[in-house]
C-alpha cells in the first residue's frame, strides 16, 4: 500500500509540474493589454517564421525552425545544419527589443540589429551592431577580443558588457532588450543595463577603428535596419520576440 501511495504522489506531482510547465509555455509569445497599450508587437507567434526570412535570400534558411514555442537551431545527430541568418521581413528605426533566449552548453549565437542589406555580407552574415549571445564559461570567443568585448551582452567587439550584469547559464533563458534612440543605444541583460553608448561620440568612433570593422565601410551608419538572429551553428532559442516604436 505504501509502495502505490508513493507511485501515486510522485505521478500527482509529474502533472503537476507538466502543467505547470505548460501554462508557461502557453503564456509565452503572448502580449498583455498594458503591454499592446504601450505599443509592443509581437515578431514571434510561436508557431511559425511568418515575418522572418534569410539574409539576402525571400526563404527561411535551411536549419531554422520553430518548436517548443521557440525560433531555433536545435542540433540533431550531433550537428546543427548552417544555412544562414535570420532577419525580420521589415526594418525599424527608433525602437526598443524585447527577447528571451537560451543556449545550449558552449553555444554561440547573436542579435545583429540595424542591419542593411545594401551593405555587402560577409559570408552570409550581415555586417551590424552585434549584441552578443554567448556560454561565457565554455565558449573560447569569450577569452578573444579586448577586455571581454566578445562575452554576453557586449556590443560584440567593440564595448564589453558590465561586469555587474548576471547570465543565466546554458539551458536556462536569458531575458534581453535593446534600446536605439538616433544614437543612443543600449544593451540589457536579465534586468541590468550592460552597455550604453553614442555611436556619434570619439569614443565609440575610436573603438570602432581598433575593432575588426574599422575597414568595414558603412558599419553602424544605417539609420533603419532589420533585426537579425545569427547562424552560429550552435543550438540556440529565441522567443517572446516584441518590439515596440520610440518617438
Amino acid at each position: 500500500m505504501r509502495i502505490k501511495h508513493v507511485l501515486s504522489l510522485l505521478m500527482a506531482m509529474l502533472l503537476s509540474i507538466t502543467a505547470a510547465a505548460q501554462s508557461k509555455a502557453d503564456q509565452s509569445n503572448q502580449l498583455t493589454n498594458a503591454e499592446k497599450k504601450a505599443g509592443w508587437k509581437l515578431l514571434f507567434d510561436g508557431q511559425t517564421l511568418t515575418g522572418w526570412r534569410g539574409f539576402h535570400n525571400q526563404q527561411v534558411p535551411e536549419g531554422w525552425g520553430v518548436a517548443d514555442g521557440c525560433i531555433t537551431k536545435v542540433k540533431t545527430g550531433g550537428t546543427t545544419k548552417t544555412g544562414g541568418d535570420l532577419i525580420t521581413a521589415d526594418q525599424f528605426e527608433n525602437f526598443e527589443f524585447s527577447v528571451e533566449w537560451k543556449l545550449e552548453k558552449g553555444g554561440n549565437s547573436g542579435i545583429k540589429y540595424l542591419v542593411s542589406e545594401s551593405l555587402p555580407p560577409t559570408g552570409r552574415s550581415g555586417v551590424s551592431f552585434e549584441y552578443q549571445v554567448l556560454d561565457d564559461d565554455n565558449h573560447p570567443d569569450a577569452k578573444q577580443g579586448i577586455a571581454g568585448n566578445r562575452t554576453a551582452g557586449s556590443l560584440y567587439d567593440l564595448i564589453a558588457a558590465s561586469k555587474d550584469k548576471k547570465v543565466n547559464p546554458p539551458g536556462e533563458f536569458n531575458h534581453s532588450r535593446i534600446v536605439v534612440k538616433g544614437n543612443h543605444i543600449e544593451h540589457w541583460l536579465n534586468g541590468i543595463k550592460v552597455v550604453e553608448f553614442d555611436r556619434s561620440s570619439d569614443s565609440y568612433k575610436q573603438r570602432v577603428a581598433e575593432s575588426k570593422f574599422k575597414n568595414t565601410k558603412g558599419f553602424g551608419e544605417a539609420k533603419q535596419g532589420h533585426i537579425l538572429l545569427q547562424d552560429h551553428s550552435d543550438a540556440v532559442w529565441y522567443r517572446n520576440i516584441k518590439i515596440r516604436a520610440l518617438k
